[in-house]
């Protein structure tokens, strides 16, 4: 099995193991988003350590021992990407599973098991028609003065929405055409994300048109843009200038 297959297979099994948790009826709320952490956190553990023993490994519920930080390739997982939606019972969260190499994510899928999705770095189709207006992917409780500012100024409509990866897929599969985010992220947040927005042929930097860097020591990312090519210089413009 291939890196690329085994990210997205990771990602479905323990998409579906979350919709199980969930539809038993046993909690809900803040509870089932703790069972949901809890389980879909030891299948990816276990399965990647069985899978890839050499590789070094990150998940945001997991502590991190440090060992990653001397490997090439480590793999970045967060096991439920909008818990709060999770436990409320949305479908805007995901599941993560990224590879990186080299501080590169390279390998990504991003389930959306509430969609019945997988979006996979190795299997890219092509970007719909640009939105006219363009519409902006924000989040749907504490949207980023500055993701307003520069969607004010460019006149794109706002799509609200939960999680990190649920936005970043929703400028993957033409339903947004902008994901900017000012408010602080981690690593296991994004990376798998960015590895299938790049794939697709989108834009992904830092604010500042920096490369997102990852297997740092902080794994804090503050900011990242994914958005359509066509409109990322006009992005970092605006962003720059605020």
């Amino acid at each position: 099995m291939t890196d690329a297959e085994l990210a997205a297979h990771l990602a479905a099994v323990t998409g579906r193991l979350l919709l199980e948790v969930r539809d038993c009826g046993v909690c809900a709320g803040t509870a089932l988003g703790k069972a949901g952490d809890q389980t879909a956190n030891q299948y990816l553990v276990h399965a990647i350590r069985a899978a890839r023993p050499d590789d070094g490994l990150l998940s945001e519920e997991m502590k991190c021992d440090g060992t990653r930080l001397g490997q090439s390739r480590v793999w970045i997982v967060d096991p439920v990407d909008g818990t709060r939606e999770y436990g409320e019972g949305r479908t805007d969260w995901a599941v993560h599973v990224a590879l990186t190499v080299d501080g590169v994510a390279t390998v990504g899928a991003v389930a959306l098991p509430a969609l019945g999705l997988v979006l996979r770095s190795d299997r890219p189709t092509p970007l719909l028609p640009l939105g006219d207006p363009p519409r902006m992917v924000v989040s749907r409780t504490r949207p980023p003065a500055l993701a307003l500012s520069v969607a004010a100024a460019i006149g794109a409509t706002l799509v609200p929405m939960g999680s990190s990866g649920a936005k970043a897929m929703a400028v993957v599969r033409g339903e947004a055409d902008i994901y900017l985010h000012t408010g602080g992220q981690y690593e296991w947040d994004n990376a798998a994300p960015i590895a299938v927005a790049a794939a697709y042929g989108l834009h992904c930097s830092r604010v500042d048109g920096s490369p997102m860097v990852y297997n740092r020591d902080d794994p804090y990312l503050p900011d990242l843009l994914i958005c359509r090519p066509e409109l990322a210089a006009r992005v970092l413009d605006l962003s720059a200038a605020r």
